[in-house]
């Protein structure tokens, strides 16, 4: 497993890979949590190892930068085949990026992310019971965070 989180104490973006479930996630700040086999309901995970929250959503876990130059090629490359008059080939392009997007999405695996804190889980082991993304839930996430954070006087951010 391998956990992408923003430490609760200090702020910075860090990478966990606990070698077991009972093992403790930390960062370099000294923050940790062990919370372990509690996490964790009939092998798989069923609530977030950082911040303990049991909303989690499922996602494919594919770099977002990587689709996103996949698109810019398609377009580009697609507008060049175009522009010489080709739209044979034109289309076949943007078919070939969509037959690339087709079996990206069919065989990478999933990962789980918290609503709260929105740490990323790879490489764990999950069930069918997390649903996709559902933005109802993240609203109402959203909305405790930002009240929270005019309780104490703060301003809140923006995500």
């Amino acid at each position: 497993m391998h956990i992408i989180f923003q430490c609760p104490v200090c702020g910075r973006q860090s990478m966990s890979a606990p070698q077991s479930p009972q093992a403790a996630v930390g960062c370099e700040c000294g923050w940790s949590r062990n919370e372990g086999a509690g996490d964790f309901a009939g092998g798989s995970l069923s609530r977030c190892r950082i911040c303990g929250c049991e909303d989690l959503w499922r996602q494919k876990d594919f770099p977002p930068a990587l689709g996103l130059f996949f698109v810019a090629m398609g377009i580009i490359l697609s507008s060049v085949a175009w522009s010489k008059h080709e739209p044979a080939l034109a289309l076949g392009i943007l078919m070939g990026f969509a037959l690339l997007d087709m079996l990206l999405y069919t065989f990478m695996g999933d990962m789980l992310v918290c609503y709260r804190c929105r740490a990323r889980h790879r490489k764990t082991a999950m069930d069918d019971h997390h649903p996709k993304f559902d933005l109802e839930v993240a609203e109402r996430y959203r909305q405790q965070e930002r009240r929270s954070q005019e309780k104490a006087g703060s301003q809140p951010s923006e995500r």
